[in-house]
């Protein structure tokens, strides 16, 4: 490199910036670029520039913002000037080159998706391997407990057959006994001259009553000595009501007992008797006459309107 072609180029360069009436500071304003680099291109100090690919990329733009071919000097002065076969100068060139920046990011973003691609793949593979093996593995248990269902039944036909019957004669008679057991019934217990107790068998754990009546009728529930409800019913009227969980007995006090009616769980209770009271009552006479031994018979029946009566559950 001569003295005479340093002295040049950069010479070059100033006379047409001094021609153009810039200053170095008009001109680091302009191109961005600093103006110890500028002195440094003037003064052909290349070595105080970043790079080499800078020393050609910030003489082409003075150049250029001169009124100076960038190009042209560049290849005129091409001896002058650092080398373009560089690593680093290459590396510029691609990273400032949009093609080349484009191309690197393609490849970069195949090489990311292949490496996430690939991870979901392998376990899509285990998974289905996994799926197949559980298949085969039932298929064969399956075909196999087939088998031997066959031949179990086949041996054991005769007497299944038998047993399932008597098995099923079984279930139809304990069936039946239960609907006779589980029937609700009532048994009178005790009477006296104002009432009775009665008995209820197979009742519901929560009793449920239906009171009603054929004509004007007083009455009242008692539990555990409690009035519950009471009430006159006509023959218009009715009234119902649930015993508590756990009663075992209930007690009624009837006005008029005769136009009375009870059901229980929906069980008529009947539990008209006949009783002899000074209370006021409602009587029937009844004669009959013997042709035989000419004498006449007269009888009377008394039925009590006002009772007590008791039901108690077992």
């Amino acid at each position: 490199m001569s003295d005479n072609s340093k002295i040049t180029l950069g010479k070059t360069l100033r006379d047409a910036r001094i021609a153009k009436g810039y200053t170095l500071d008009d001109l680091q304003q302009t191109t961005k670029i600093q103006k110890r680099y500028l002195i440094a291109i003037e003064d052909q100090n290349f070595d105080e520039l970043p790079g080499d690919f800078y020393v050609r990329a910030f003489i082409k733009q003075y150049a250029d913002m001169v009124d100076l071919d960038g190009a042209e000097l560049l290849k005129q002065f091409d001896s002058t000037l650092p080398s373009t076969q560089t690593q680093e100068y290459v590396d510029k060139v691609n990273e400032n080159n949009p093609e080349t920046r484009s191309q690197q990011r393609q490849v970069d973003e195949r090489y990311v998706k292949l490496r996430r691609t690939v991870p979901i793949v392998g376990i899509v593979i285990v998974v289905l391997a996994v799926l197949v093996g559980i298949w085969i593995a039932a298929s064969r248990n399956s075909s196999s407990s087939t088998n031997n269902n066959v031949d179990s039944s086949s041996v054991s036909v005769s007497g299944s057959s038998s047993s399932a019957k008597s098995s099923s004669k079984k279930s139809s008679s304990k069936k039946s006994s239960s609907k006779k057991t589980s029937t609700a019934s009532f048994k009178k217990i005790s009477s006296t001259t104002s009432g009775s107790t009665w008995e209820m068998k197979n009742a519901s754990s929560k009793p449920k009553l239906s009171l009603s009546a054929t004509g004007s009728a007083w009455m009242a529930v008692k539990v555990g000595g409690t009035t519950t409800w009471q009430g006159t019913l006509s023959s218009a009227t009715t009234h119902s009501l649930t015993l508590p969980s756990g009663t075992t007995s209930v007690t009624f006090n009837f006005g008029n007992a005769p136009a009375t009616s009870v059901k229980v769980d929906g069980k008529k209770f009947d539990f008209t008797t006949a009783t002899s009271t000074s209370a006021a009552s409602s009587s029937s006479t009844t004669t009959t006459s013997d042709s035989t031994t000419g004498t006449t018979t007269t009888s009377s029946s008394t039925t009590s309107q006002v009772q007590t009566v008791t039901l108690e559950f077992k």
